[in-house]
Protein backbone atom coordinates (compact mmCIF):
# COMPACT_ATOMS: atom_id res chain seq x y z
CA UNK A 1 0.00 0.00 0.00
CA UNK A 2 1.25 3.51 -0.97
CA UNK A 3 1.34 6.28 2.26
CA UNK A 4 -0.20 8.88 1.26
CA UNK A 5 2.17 12.01 0.74
CA UNK A 6 2.67 14.58 3.03
CA UNK A 7 0.23 17.95 2.74
CA UNK A 8 1.93 20.99 1.11
CA UNK A 9 1.80 24.51 1.42
CA UNK A 10 0.35 25.64 -1.75
CA UNK A 11 0.02 29.27 -3.23
CA UNK A 12 1.38 31.16 -0.18
CA UNK A 13 -1.81 29.38 1.93
CA UNK A 14 -1.71 26.90 4.72
CA UNK A 15 -2.76 23.65 3.36
CA UNK A 16 -5.77 21.99 5.31
CA UNK A 17 -5.10 19.23 7.31
CA UNK A 18 -7.37 16.96 9.46
CA UNK A 19 -7.33 15.12 12.88
CA UNK A 20 -7.05 12.09 10.56
CA UNK A 21 -4.12 13.38 8.83
CA UNK A 22 -2.28 13.96 12.25
CA UNK A 23 -3.51 10.73 13.41
CA UNK A 24 -2.10 8.85 10.75
CA UNK A 25 1.31 10.41 10.86
CA UNK A 26 1.42 10.27 14.15
CA UNK A 27 0.81 6.56 14.22
CA UNK A 28 3.51 6.51 11.65
CA UNK A 29 6.04 8.50 14.05
CA UNK A 30 5.23 6.18 17.13
CA UNK A 31 4.67 7.45 20.62
CA UNK A 32 8.20 7.41 21.51
CA UNK A 33 8.97 10.05 18.53
CA UNK A 34 5.59 12.17 19.21
CA UNK A 35 6.17 15.62 19.25
CA UNK A 36 4.05 18.72 17.42
CA UNK A 37 6.85 19.84 15.53
CA UNK A 38 7.49 16.23 13.80
CA UNK A 39 4.10 15.66 12.89
CA UNK A 40 4.04 19.05 11.03
CA UNK A 41 6.79 18.78 9.38
CA UNK A 42 5.73 15.07 8.19
CA UNK A 43 2.83 16.96 6.95
CA UNK A 44 4.37 19.91 5.61
CA UNK A 45 2.26 22.44 7.74
CA UNK A 46 3.20 24.49 10.65
CA UNK A 47 2.57 23.52 14.19
CA UNK A 48 0.11 26.10 14.47
CA UNK A 49 -1.73 24.24 11.95
CA UNK A 50 -1.73 21.15 14.00
CA UNK A 51 -3.22 23.63 17.40
CA UNK A 52 -6.40 24.29 15.68
CA UNK A 53 -7.08 20.39 15.85
CA UNK A 54 -5.11 18.86 19.31
CA UNK A 55 -4.41 20.33 22.69
CA UNK A 56 -0.56 20.83 22.38
CA UNK A 57 1.57 17.25 22.88
CA UNK A 58 -0.66 15.58 25.51
CA UNK A 59 -3.69 16.35 23.23
CA UNK A 60 -1.15 14.71 20.54
CA UNK A 61 -0.29 11.90 22.64
CA UNK A 62 -3.66 11.67 23.57
CA UNK A 63 -4.96 11.24 19.87
CA UNK A 64 -2.35 8.92 19.15
CA UNK A 65 -2.21 7.02 22.02
CA UNK A 66 -6.35 5.60 21.77
CA UNK A 67 -5.99 5.28 18.35
CA UNK A 68 -3.40 2.50 19.33
CA UNK A 69 -5.79 1.30 22.47
CA UNK A 70 -8.46 1.01 19.92
CA UNK A 71 -6.54 -1.72 18.44
CA UNK A 72 -6.34 -4.10 21.77
CA UNK A 73 -9.11 -6.05 22.41
CA UNK A 74 -9.42 -8.50 25.60
CA UNK A 75 -10.27 -12.18 24.73
CA UNK A 76 -12.38 -13.45 27.76
CA UNK A 77 -13.20 -17.26 28.28
CA UNK A 78 -16.13 -17.86 30.11
CA UNK A 79 -14.33 -21.40 30.99
CA UNK A 80 -11.66 -19.36 32.99
CA UNK A 81 -12.16 -19.33 36.91
CA UNK A 82 -10.90 -15.89 38.34
CA UNK A 83 -7.10 -16.73 38.67
CA UNK A 84 -6.89 -17.95 35.03
CA UNK A 85 -9.37 -14.39 34.03
CA UNK A 86 -7.10 -11.83 35.40
CA UNK A 87 -3.53 -13.86 34.70
CA UNK A 88 -4.49 -14.03 30.70
CA UNK A 89 -6.10 -9.99 31.02
CA UNK A 90 -2.82 -9.36 32.15
CA UNK A 91 -1.00 -11.33 29.68
CA UNK A 92 -2.89 -9.95 26.79
CA UNK A 93 -1.90 -6.45 27.68
CA UNK A 94 1.64 -7.61 28.02
CA UNK A 95 1.91 -9.16 24.31
CA UNK A 96 -0.05 -5.89 22.94
CA UNK A 97 2.24 -3.00 24.99
CA UNK A 98 5.05 -4.94 24.33
CA UNK A 99 4.36 -5.06 20.53
CA UNK A 100 3.54 -0.86 20.52
CA UNK A 101 6.94 1.05 22.34
CA UNK A 102 5.72 4.07 23.99
CA UNK A 103 2.55 2.75 24.72
CA UNK A 104 3.13 1.93 28.18
CA UNK A 105 4.59 5.10 29.92
CA UNK A 106 1.33 6.24 28.08
CA UNK A 107 -0.94 4.49 29.76
CA UNK A 108 0.97 5.04 33.18
CA UNK A 109 -0.14 8.14 33.03
CA UNK A 110 -3.71 9.94 33.30
CA UNK A 111 -6.07 6.68 32.70
CA UNK A 112 -8.49 6.57 30.77
CA UNK A 113 -7.73 9.50 28.48
CA UNK A 114 -10.24 8.90 26.20
CA UNK A 115 -13.10 6.32 25.06
CA UNK A 116 -10.94 3.42 23.86
CA UNK A 117 -9.58 3.61 27.16
CA UNK A 118 -13.10 3.73 28.80
CA UNK A 119 -13.82 0.84 26.64
CA UNK A 120 -11.21 -1.54 28.07
CA UNK A 121 -11.82 -0.44 31.89
CA UNK A 122 -15.18 -1.25 31.05
CA UNK A 123 -15.12 -4.37 29.47
CA UNK A 124 -12.21 -5.52 32.53
CA UNK A 125 -15.79 -4.86 35.00
CA UNK A 126 -18.12 -6.89 33.43
CA UNK A 127 -15.92 -9.81 32.78
CA UNK A 128 -15.36 -9.93 36.51
CA UNK A 129 -19.26 -9.01 36.74
CA UNK A 130 -19.87 -12.07 35.24
CA UNK A 131 -17.66 -14.24 37.76
CA UNK A 132 -19.64 -12.09 40.86
CA UNK A 133 -17.96 -9.34 41.68
CA UNK A 134 -19.54 -5.86 42.02
CA UNK A 135 -17.92 -2.91 39.90
CA UNK A 136 -15.83 -1.54 42.72
CA UNK A 137 -14.47 -4.71 43.59
CA UNK A 138 -13.72 -5.17 39.73
CA UNK A 139 -11.88 -2.07 39.02
CA UNK A 140 -9.93 -2.62 42.02
CA UNK A 141 -8.67 -6.22 41.24
CA UNK A 142 -8.55 -4.81 37.26
CA UNK A 143 -7.16 -2.06 37.85
CA UNK A 144 -4.60 -3.38 39.96
CA UNK A 145 -3.68 -6.29 37.60
CA UNK A 146 -3.58 -3.81 34.82
CA UNK A 147 -1.70 -1.02 36.64
CA UNK A 148 1.50 -4.10 37.33
CA UNK A 149 1.26 -5.32 34.08
CA UNK A 150 2.43 -2.55 31.92
CA UNK A 151 4.78 -1.31 35.11
CA UNK A 152 6.07 -4.35 34.29
CA UNK A 153 5.92 -3.62 30.45
CA UNK A 154 7.17 -0.02 31.04
CA UNK A 155 10.55 -1.92 33.17
CA UNK A 156 11.15 -4.25 30.22
CA UNK A 157 11.49 -1.55 27.29
CA UNK A 158 13.45 0.42 29.56
CA UNK A 159 15.91 -2.30 30.03
CA UNK A 160 15.68 -3.91 26.81
CA UNK A 161 18.82 -1.61 25.21
CA UNK A 162 20.79 -3.38 28.18
CA UNK A 163 20.08 -7.07 27.12
CA UNK A 164 19.96 -6.09 22.93
CA UNK A 165 23.18 -5.00 22.80
CA UNK A 166 23.34 -1.15 22.69
CA UNK A 167 23.99 -1.11 26.29
CA UNK A 168 25.60 -4.17 26.40
CA UNK A 169 28.83 -2.82 28.23
CA UNK A 170 26.68 -1.60 31.33
CA UNK A 171 25.31 -4.61 31.60
CA UNK A 172 28.82 -6.46 31.86
CA UNK A 173 29.16 -4.18 34.63
CA UNK A 174 26.58 -5.11 36.83
CA UNK A 175 27.58 -8.88 36.16
CA UNK A 176 31.20 -7.86 37.26
CA UNK A 177 29.45 -6.57 40.24
CA UNK A 178 27.79 -9.19 41.31
CA UNK A 179 30.47 -11.77 40.65
CA UNK A 180 32.56 -9.47 42.98
CA UNK A 181 30.12 -9.62 46.04
CA UNK A 182 31.00 -13.06 47.54
CA UNK A 183 27.12 -13.59 49.06
CA UNK A 184 25.66 -12.24 46.05
CA UNK A 185 27.28 -14.32 43.41
CA UNK A 186 26.27 -17.41 45.92
CA UNK A 187 22.86 -16.60 44.86
CA UNK A 188 23.34 -15.87 41.47
CA UNK A 189 24.74 -19.18 41.17
CA UNK A 190 21.34 -20.66 42.49
CA UNK A 191 18.99 -18.95 39.83
CA UNK A 192 18.59 -20.52 36.83
CA UNK A 193 18.44 -18.46 33.79
CA UNK A 194 15.16 -16.75 33.82
CA UNK A 195 13.18 -14.79 30.60
CA UNK A 196 11.27 -11.83 30.83
CA UNK A 197 8.24 -13.36 30.07
CA UNK A 198 8.89 -15.87 32.35
CA UNK A 199 9.71 -13.70 35.23
CA UNK A 200 6.12 -11.11 34.07
CA UNK A 201 4.21 -14.73 34.65
CA UNK A 202 5.61 -15.55 37.86
CA UNK A 203 5.28 -12.23 39.53
CA UNK A 204 1.66 -11.62 38.50
CA UNK A 205 0.66 -15.38 39.19
CA UNK A 206 1.89 -13.94 42.68
CA UNK A 207 -0.03 -11.01 42.80
CA UNK A 208 -2.98 -12.26 41.24
CA UNK A 209 -2.68 -15.19 43.79
CA UNK A 210 -3.10 -12.71 46.50
CA UNK A 211 -5.69 -10.96 45.21
CA UNK A 212 -7.79 -13.57 44.58
CA UNK A 213 -7.57 -15.01 48.16
CA UNK A 214 -8.79 -11.74 49.75
CA UNK A 215 -10.87 -10.74 47.53
CA UNK A 216 -14.03 -13.45 47.37
CA UNK A 217 -16.56 -13.16 44.53
CA UNK A 218 -19.76 -10.97 45.73
CA UNK A 219 -17.65 -9.71 48.96
CA UNK A 220 -18.20 -5.91 49.74
CA UNK A 221 -15.14 -3.90 48.08
CA UNK A 222 -14.65 -2.27 52.00
CA UNK A 223 -14.12 -6.06 53.16
CA UNK A 224 -11.58 -6.32 50.59
CA UNK A 225 -10.04 -3.17 50.89
CA UNK A 226 -9.64 -4.13 54.57
CA UNK A 227 -7.97 -7.80 54.33
CA UNK A 228 -5.32 -6.20 52.25
CA UNK A 229 -4.45 -3.86 54.56
CA UNK A 230 -5.73 -0.97 53.18
CA UNK A 231 -6.18 2.02 56.37
CA UNK A 232 -8.12 4.90 55.20
CA UNK A 233 -6.58 8.10 55.79
CA UNK A 234 -7.82 10.40 58.35
CA UNK A 235 -9.90 13.53 56.94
Amino acid sequence: MTANPPRRKTGGRQAQITVADIEREGLRLGLPNLTVNGVATALGVSPTALYRHVDGKLGLEELVGEAVLRELRIVDDPADGVQAHLLSFAEQIHDFVSAHPGLAAYMQGLFPRGEAGVRLQREAVEALGRRGYGPGAAVMLSGTVASLAINLCAAEERHRPYFEGSHRRELEKVYALLAADEVLAAAQAELPQISSEAYFRMVMTGCISGLVAAAAPGQPVGDILNELGFEASPR
